[in-house]
């Protein structure tokens, strides 16, 4: 998912209520919702693309196409990721929000969680053609375990390694780096003369989330127990934070600046040719949006501690994506059933998937020769056998917040050269569970 925002402290406590009750959510006929006529739907949009203006540019279309087919209008806001978990989580606490929403796949349990959101049983599959249509390991990403998903996959990503052919043919680097000791490795040689090996986002909880999840995963460390209690300061866990902070504090293959970069920086230094590789989900329509033409970069798997990508110690993703959900509130669920089921057609999948250059989790869409791309390619191959959800637990929102932030300030240490140890990470993670236990 791609985004970048704190949690609202009121809101926040709003979804560890809602356990017990539900701060939104409601019925139409209770008056909540958001009073649109039959004819008429309010549907908020992650932003995907570029820009705000692109996604209105690719979605009008398809919308139109959408009231043409059913005589049902959508009005559509795009709403960028800084402002959209805020947007949605005072949406479910005032019970007026939207009739169909965009949420990034990782929030999916903590918005369940607010009973806002309309669970996908088996009556609502069957209005969009079935669950079967969907690949597993996306619906798995979709809410809590053993309860029914409270949102419909969109597109699927993953994370892949991006290198900048170019960079590495000058410093006389045949391949990628396969393994952690190999980026570093590399990576020492690519950083000099004020370039660096690898770009990262300091600033952006959510990318430190994302990226500290997988170096866990591959130390055998869980962020939750199977009870769903923080367990953020465990030795495993204390290593994998450790190790993705001393690329720059150690291994100083990350430029110091970093530590303060925001949604999308990382991505222009690469585009830029500051830097030689950067980790990001399906990153392809973002290279171009800054310049880049197909064959500047070349696309691997994520490194692993040794060997190759696989299930366990060997996830080098988390299972990435945006999911649509509709308000359970909602004045026209009918018509809402109806857009949920055109933007999961086959048709659709393949036509927005494309655009935003992210992988359909509609089975059948798959099979587009488009999406059979180098890049396309790995990252389906990593969501098929090497990727695992971001824990999907009410709390998960919080846990972005706070262990996000325990990343950032440790990048900040690292940037103004002061030491990152093991004491000083289990220090930050342990700060970070005593704010989920308040």
């Amino acid at each position: 998912m791609r985004r970048t925002r704190a949690a609202a402290a009121a809101v926040t406590a709003c979804l560890l209520a809602a356990a017990a009750t539900a701060c939104g959510g409601g019925t139409a006929d209770n008056g909540g919702g958001t009073n649109t006529a039959p004819e008429e739907l309010t549907y908020w949009a992650s932003n995907q693309g570029p820009d705000l203006a692109a996604d209105q540019a690719a979605l009008g279309p398809e919308l139109k196409k959408f009231e043409e087919q059913t005589g049902i209008k959508v009005k559509l806001e795009v709403v960028p990721w800084s402002d959209l978990l805020n947007r949605i989580l005072a949406a479910t606490a005032s019970g007026q929000g939207p009739d169909v929403l965009n949420i990034g796949n990782t929030w999916s349990a903590s918005l369940q969680a607010t009973g806002a959101l309309l669970p996908w049983d088996g009556k609502n599959f069957d209005a969009i053609g079935g669950r079967d249509r969907f690949v597993e390991s996306a619906i798995g990403s979709a809410g809590a375990a053993g309860q029914d998903p409270a949102a419909v996959p969109l597109y699927s990503m993953s994370y892949a390694l991006y290198y900048n052919r170019k960079m590495f043919q000058e410093a006389g680097i045949a391949k990628p780096p396969a393994t952690w000791d190999e980026m570093v490795t590399i990576g020492r040689s690519l950083s000099k003369d004020g370039k660096w090996a690898l770009g990262a986002e300091g600033g952006n909880l959510a990318n430190n989330i994302h990226q500290v999840f997988v170096l866990a995963k591959q130390h055998g460390a869980d962020f939750f127990d199977a009870a769903g209690k923080p367990a953020f300061d465990s030795p495993a866990a204390v290593d994998a934070v450790k190790q993705y902070v001393d690329l720059m504090a150690n291994d100083k293959i990350i430029a110091p600046g970093n530590a303060e970069y925001a949604q999308n920086q990382s991505l222009q230094d690469f585009a830029n040719g500051k830097t030689a590789m950067v980790l990001w989900q399906s990153a392809a329509s973002s290279f171009k949006s800054h310049g880049m033409k197909e064959g500047d970069w070349g696309v691997a798997p994520v490194p692993v501690p040794a060997g190759v990508p696989g299930a366990g110690r060997n996830t080098n993703s988390m299972v990435a994506g945006i999911n649509l959900a509709v308000f359970k509130n909602t004045d026209n669920i009918d018509g809402s059933l109806k857009f949920v089921q055109f933007m999961t057609s086959d048709e659709e999948q393949k036509i927005l998937n494309k655009t935003y250059g992210s992988v359909p989790p509609v089975k059948a869409a798959q099979n587009d020769p488009a999406f059979a791309t180098d890049d396309l390619s790995v990252l389906r191959t990593t969501l098929g056998t090497s990727a695992a959800p971001l824990p999907q637990v009410p709390q998960e929102s919080q846990f972005e917040t706070a262990v996000g932030t325990a990343v950032k300030e440790l990048f900040a240490d690292a940037a103004a050269g002061r030491p990152v140890t093991t004491e000083s990470v289990k220090a930050k993670l342990t700060k970070a569970q005593q704010q989920m236990a308040s």
